[in-house]
């Protein structure tokens, strides 16, 4: 088993390259429209699949973590940070689904005669695809921050106390693992979970 120090290390640079994968996205989306042109289907579907693989590699995340049976670290900070950019990387794809239905309307009447009608109704298409790619950004750029925050507090200790914290006499003082010794009659329950009552 790796040490404090080293797994800590791994836990940051992780969250730092998820990090990236937002940015990217997030980059490749805000440069395909302007004020006036919106992206074409093809494009638009590369973004969706984009979008999507975010919030499997998300979910693989706290799924790794979640399902990891090692009683000596806790993964608590780095799950809770995961599951926080779950939250706008929904809103991403929510948003990003939405603008690529209007898109969708866009293409199928591309090439109609233009009435007074169809023009009010492209351009509201329009006018609601761009607000949604708005909406998409900001939530790329709101996971990124989250998860670039996160990477940043996992384990601030200075290097010499980590590595102290690191040797074996001492890695129970150390904050990212679960104290080994614990009261036998308590339980060990995760911070959000309720304690089970039972139904007289």
């Amino acid at each position: 088993m790796t040490n404090h120090t080293s797994r800590a290390g791994l836990e940051r640079n992780e969250l730092y390259a998820v990090a990236r994968e937002f940015e990217e996205v997030r980059h490749a989306i805000a440069g395909s429209y302007t004020t006036n042109s919106l992206p074409d289907l093809v494009t638009a579907s590369h973004h969706l699949s984009a979008l999507t693989g975010l919030v499997k590699d998300v979910s693989d995340q706290v799924l790794f973590r979640a399902d990891d049976n090692d009683p000596g670290l806790d993964f608590g900070p780095v799950i809770a940070a995961y599951t926080s950019a779950s939250a706008p990387a929904g809103r991403a794809v929510t948003n990003y689904t939405e603008a690529f239905e209007q898109l969708g309307f866009l293409h199928k009447y591309a090439e109609a005669p233009a009435t007074a009608d169809l023009r009010d109704a492209r351009q509201a298409a329009f006018d609601v695809t761009r607000d949604r790619l708005d909406l998409t950004v900001d939530s790329l750029q709101e996971a990124f921050v989250t998860l670039r925050h996160a990477a940043d507090r996992i384990d601030g200790t200075p290097p010499r106390i980590l590595a102290a914290l690191s040797r074996p006499a001492s890695r129970e003082n150390s904050n990212y693992r679960v104290p080994t010794k614990l009261p036998a009659t308590e339980p060990i329950r995760l911070a959000y979970m309720p304690v089970s009552r039972h139904v007289r």
